[in-house]
């Protein structure tokens, strides 16, 4: 979830070109929406391109409220906090987002159950280093306001205050950079700033998590850690 920051943006428009005052004119008009009705099929046609394993008989076998991460404890979100998916068949997986909740271990796991929220991660992970996982990740969270990285990320959200250096403790960073190393290695995501990138990070994002308090130089270093540990 995470603190947001105070923005505004907006877009509009006259009608007309540049400053000249004049219309634009009708053969723009129609070659625009061919363009428009062109780039509608395109997107359709990828949209159907990666629903093939919706279709009777192709949708892997899954057994809901399996572990990803075998240290979580299962405790699932609302559904309507997520979309099925089959990733990363169809969606490709190089991302990890850091989230802080600007709250508690379970006042992330009440919001994540209520369907009205509209937002939920993966995983939560609490100052003791306990993960509960939420959404398996094979399916699409909405954690990151936006989409595609949404559809190409897993969402990792950790207990405490974005402007509170305490809450993130020893044993919360261990936790953590164990799951995330778990989930590099098993979608071959390299362990960089390129790829483990904090919700701030995201385009188009309002939010401000995880904040300056937030070691990464530390937390790359748990995780390379874990990630030899582990191979």
């Amino acid at each position: 979830m995470g603190s947001k920051a105070s923005g505004t943006g907006g877009a509009g428009g006259s009608g007309k070109a540049g400053g000249s005052g004049r219309r634009v004119g009708r053969r723009a008009v129609l070659l625009g929406g061919g363009v428009a009705v062109l780039g509608t099929a395109a997107l359709a046609r990828e949209e159907l391109a990666r629903a093939w394993w919706r279709l009777p008989g192709m949708e892997k076998k899954r057994v809901e409220g399996e572990l990803d991460h075998r240290a979580a404890e299962w405790t699932s979100a609302s559904r309507a906090n997520w979309r099925r998916a089959d990733r990363p068949d169809d969606y490709r997986i190089d991302r990890v987002v850091i989230h802080v909740v600007q709250g508690s271990f379970a006042t992330a796991l009440k919001v994540f159950k209520d369907p009205g929220h509209g937002a939920a991660a993966h995983y939560v992970v609490r100052k003791d280093g306990h993960v509960a996982q939420m959404i398996r990740e094979l399916d699409v969270a909405f954690h990151a306001g936006n989409r595609d990285m949404n559809e190409r990320s897993i969402g990792i959200e950790h207990e405490g205050f974005v402007d509170r250096p305490q809450d993130f403790t020893a044993a919360m960073y261990a936790g953590s950079a164990r799951l995330t190393a778990d989930i590099c290695a098993r979608y071959g995501i390299p362990v960089d700033r390129e790829h483990i990138i904090g919700h701030v990070e995201v385009e188009g994002t309002d939010h401000t998590d995880p904040g300056p308090h937030w070691d990464w130089d530390r937390y790359l270093t748990l995780v390379r850690e874990a990630s030899k540990a582990r191979a």
